[in-house]
């Protein structure tokens, strides 16, 4: 028996949503499983709301304003940036992944010899249900990973599921049986079939991703490793919807996350610390037996998770740092729209450093920090046709500091930041925000911050304001 556990850490590619949280228009009785029988998190957050930086903060266990061009979407991951599957295969780990691991951006640029999740385990192909979802065969890859690995070896595996990304297969949600009337939308979208529709497509994709996640632990329970298996399953960012993704508000910043570890880690459990992404490859480490990295920003959870409590558990995890710089191109000059934030238990701080700008990307270009989709076409179409109260909210300019208060406002509605009468808590939020910055050597406060704008974008620049301004754009229905 393996002494030291194996590791599986599933991630979703934009989900928002399971079922252990109460939302019943999805179906996932393996992550609502995994919640039951381990720990269920209240209060999960990714560092960064994109695929790529999200992902670099989870392998790295550090804020991404402090790994250069990692911090960037399609960006490069520099190899000097110890990764956890680095670390555990360097402590005898069998480490790989199938799906998608770090990206989108370009690891080999960075130095790396492989992608930063590990060697890639994607050959095996199945007939999927709808034209939005991948063929890659995640549970056959899982397989075809543990049959590589030598006896008694402990494992690492990244299970990257590519669903519940767009795009979709527009009404297979509907088709597949799900009801429209299980929808209730936030009230920054109108109350509209189009965008309920378009919710229950991506819905029917996180009941894909929860059904791979059942073959991979069935797998395991056959192989009697279950038991042996330190599991985390969560996702990137949030839905790929206006508003959400991409975006600093609560509905993109705090994701679902459950943690298992049988006869480890006490289940049955919900923990309301605020718990950050970089928290997660401390906490790998730590379960292997080793010391921690010195470019670690993040905090183990062992102590947290191996306790018997429940609720509020470590008193001092009560603040989460969250930031973006350059997410896609389309900002007038291709340049950031850098947010840093901080969250409490109640409050939500956002520092917005270049108001001027559209944080959702310019309309010249097709807000391309938003995701096309029925939804954003919806909302584009009521802007021209002068109804603008939900364009603003998902596409318009922001103040340069923005203040909710998260328990009675989670849809971040109304900034208390400019009400007169909140001016002590949000000059308490920035000066504790700041010194964090301060302390992690972020760019943005030491007079260099626009060094992210001059980092390489390897993704598709026929949407940028480059492309617009000489005559090459591209145009997208949106």
């Amino acid at each position: 028996m393996n002494q030291r556990p194996n590791i599986l850490f599933a991630i979703a590619d934009d989900a928002s949503h399971m079922g252990a949280y109460g939302h019943k228009f999805v179906n996932t009785p393996n992550f609502d499983r995994i919640a039951e029988e381990g720990i269920l998190f209240q209060n999960a957050f990714t560092t960064n709301p994109k695929c790529a930086p999200s992902r670099a903060s989870i392998l790295s266990g550090m804020h991404t304003w402090q790994m250069e061009e990692a911090c960037n979407h399609y960006g490069i991951f520099p190899s000097k940036f110890k990764v956890y599957p680095d670390l555990l295969e360097d402590a005898g780990y069998h480490v790989g992944y199938t799906g998608k691991g770090w990206a989108p951006g370009d690891w080999e640029a960075g130095g790396f010899a492989r992608n930063p999740a590990g060697p890639v385990y994607n050959q095996h192909k199945l007939v999927p249900p709808t034209e939005g979802i991948s063929d890659i065969d995640y549970a056959s890859n899982f397989n075809a990973f543990l049959e590589e690995r030598q006896q008694n070896q402990p494992f690492c595996f990244w299970f990257g599921c590519l669903e519940p990304h767009r795009k979709y297969e527009e009404g297979s949600g509907v088709r597949a049986g799900k009801n429209l009337d299980e929808i209730k939308l936030p009230s920054y979208y109108p109350d509209d079939e189009i965008i309920k529709s378009d919710w229950l497509d991506y819905a029917l994709e996180i009941d894909w991703f929860d059904l791979q996640l059942g073959k991979i632990l069935n797998t395991l329970e056959e192989l009697g490793e279950l038991e042996h298996t330190l599991i985390v399953v969560t996702s990137d960012n949030g839905m790929p919807f206006p508003r959400i993704k991409g975006q600093m508000y609560e509905h993109d910043l705090r994701l679902p996350m459950a943690l298992y570890w049988k006869n480890q880690v006490p289940g049955g459990r919900k923990i309301e610390d605020l718990i950050s992404f970089i928290d997660l490859a401390p906490t790998f480490v730590e379960a292997a037996g080793l010391p921690p990295h010195a470019q670690f920003a993040g905090r183990s959870l062992m102590n947290m998770i191996r306790s018997d409590q429940q609720g509020r558990v470590e008193a001092d995890r009560n603040k989460v740092y969250m930031g973006k710089e350059r997410h896609d191109v389309g900002t007038e000059n291709d340049v950031a729209y850098p947010v840093r934030c901080i969250r409490t238990e109640k409050y939500l701080y956002v520092r917005n450093f270049k108001p001027d700008l559209w944080p959702a990307g310019n309309p010249e270009t097709g807000y391309t920090n938003v995701d096309s989709s029925p939804t954003k076409t919806l909302l584009l179409k009521q802007h021209a046709e002068g109804q603008d109260d939900y364009y603003h909210l998902s596409f318009g300019k922001r103040a340069e500091e923005e203040l909710f208060e998260i328990r009675t406002d989670p849809e971040c509605i109304t900034n208390l930041a400019e009400d007169p009468h909140f001016d002590p808590v949000k000059k308490e939020l920035w000066l504790e925000l700041k010194k964090v910055l301060v302390q992690t050597g972020d760019p943005r406060t030491q007079g260099r911050g626009d060094v992210f704008d001059h980092y390489e974008y390897v993704g598709d620049q026929s949407h940028s304001w480059k492309a617009y301004k000489e005559g090459w754009f591209c145009k997208q229905k949106f």
